[in-house]
């Protein structure tokens, strides 16, 4: 990890001295333990800031919207997918963007080291596949493959789909996973059975709206909770409005999704609603052969209309 911060430090300092790029968009380390931060780089002497570990899940595409910059930014598998969406979307121009691609081996769930370590963390480093848990305790090591967030542990598109600029080589892409066993598994239950297992799942929901200001999908200049004239959502704690809002919010992805995991990251209650876009991820694989953001040449599933689309894709 030591090399790709050196690379990218490297790489955004030279865009940075040509002048190609106004800003560069990176992480820096958190003030606190596996938090790392978005980090806006527009000096070359201010690129030692920048940093690369397994600390980085926040997708920095969110960044991007409407940006009028010339604008470098670091991008692993998922941020390079929904980079392709915003430039399909003309949320930005592909000119605009110099990509940093960085091959990735996986996000750290930082909620499964804090329940698996003993005593309050206090520094976390990784080497050679392990993960080196610094506490007040002592220390402990973890293999990293055992904590990695659960969308990491299933994803098939580790590498940038689209890139200027390589820090490494791409790493290999996981084949041995099926990413949508989980969906399957809800698939198979009975209506009730659904209906009580998302009852569960979303009742610990606090309305913060953290996975929708996280998701680099959710645009729009004003959202539907928000609006006041009709208003479509009530603001309580009421289980329909809370479901309405997560219901609605995943068909709004439908399509779009990448699973870059940042709305499950950014949950304060750790609610896995990735499982409502990840069905409607799958319905798109199986009835289009479509997923979201691994082609500038195509345009998404639900974005164009063709004759011989089949009827059970008619909600």
């Amino acid at each position: 990890m030591s090399t790709y911060t050196e690379k990218i430090r490297e790489i955004a300092q030279r865009l940075l001295k040509e002048c190609r790029v106004e800003m560069v968009i990176g992480f820096r380390k958190g003030s606190v333990p596996m938090m790392n931060e978005p980090c806006f780089v527009r000096k070359p002497e201010e690129v030692d800031a920048l940093v690369w570990d397994s600390n980085c899940g926040i997708n920095l595409a969110n960044y991007l919207t409407n940006r009028k910059e010339k604008i470098g930014i670091v991008a692993k598998g998922c941020d390079s997918r929904n980079i392709v969406n915003h430039i399909l979307e003309n949320k930005i121009k592909r000119e605009q963007l110099v990509i940093i691609g960085v091959p990735c081996q996986g996000m750290i769930d930082k909620r499964k080291i804090v329940a698996m370590a003993q005593g309050e963390v206090l520094e976390v480093t990784e080497s050679d596949g392990q993960v080196h848990v610094k506490t007040a305790a002592g220390d402990q090591t973890f293999d990293k493959k055992d904590v990695l967030q659960q969308n990491c542990s299933v994803c098939v598109h580790r590498n940038p789909v689209i890139s200027d600029e390589m820090v490494a080589d791409p790493v290999e892409e996981q084949k041995d996973v099926d990413p949508y066993a989980d969906v399957a598994a809800l698939e198979a239950m009975t209506t009730d059975e659904r209906w009580a297992f998302f009852d569960d799942l979303l009742a610990p929901c606090i309305r913060c709206y953290a996975c929708r200001n996280a998701c680099p999908l959710c645009y729009c200049p004003t959202c539907f909770v928000d609006e006041a004239k009709p208003q479509w959502v009530g603001k309580s704690q009421d289980p329909i409005d809370v479901r309405t809002f997560h219901l609605l919010r995943a068909y709004h992805c439908a399509g779009r999704c990448t699973d870059c995991g940042a709305c499950e990251r950014a949950c304060p209650m750790g609610i896995n609603m990735r499982l409502l876009t990840k069905k409607l991820n799958k319905d798109c694989l199986d009835l289009y052969g479509w997923e979201a953001g691994l082609s500038l040449d195509s345009r998404p599933a639900l974005d164009v209309y063709k004759p011989n689309d089949t009827n059970d894709s008619i909600l």
